[in-house]
């Protein structure tokens, strides 16, 4: 990946991402993560709050892509924010997204938001998450 004009401790925080995703190992997350943090997701309007719910989706989507590959990375001027273009496999769609990722003061990540093309690849996703995730979502 690029050398990011990142803040030190937000860009150990990104090393560490990377380090996981290559090794698709992500017990070492709740080290980056901040107690707050959000995840917003493509496919549901509401954001998802709390570490373990977004270690939780984390570590469940890593499951669900195959042939996961970032591409591109830009940061932001303030060096808290951090965009990472991939694509990746889900069933026999091929996605496009960008994962944009905010960091606070302390290099945890605050927010994980996550925008997928096309249509289609993002249903599949959206579905096969639902079903693996559907024993941990409350029921009314």
């Amino acid at each position: 990946m690029t050398d990011l004009s990142l803040n030190p401790k937000a860009a150990a925080s990104i090393a560490l991402w990377h380090q996981m995703i290559t090794a698709q190992d992500f017990s070492k997350l709740p080290n980056i993560l901040s107690d707050d943090a959000i995840f917003q997701s493509p496919a549901v309007f509401k954001p998802y709050q709390g570490a373990p719910v977004v270690a939780l989706i984390l570590n469940t989507v890593i499951q669900v892509f195959s042939d996961f590959e970032y591409h591109r990375e830009f940061a932001s001027p303030d060096g808290l924010n951090v965009v990472l273009e991939f694509k990746a496999k889900v069933a026999d769609k091929f996605i496009h997204g960008i994962d944009m990722i905010r960091f606070n003061d302390a290099g945890l990540i605050t927010e994980f938001t996550v925008m997928i093309r096309p249509m289609s690849a993002l249903q599949t996703l959206a579905a096969e998450m639902g079903a693996r995730l559907a024993p941990y979502m409350p029921t009314k």
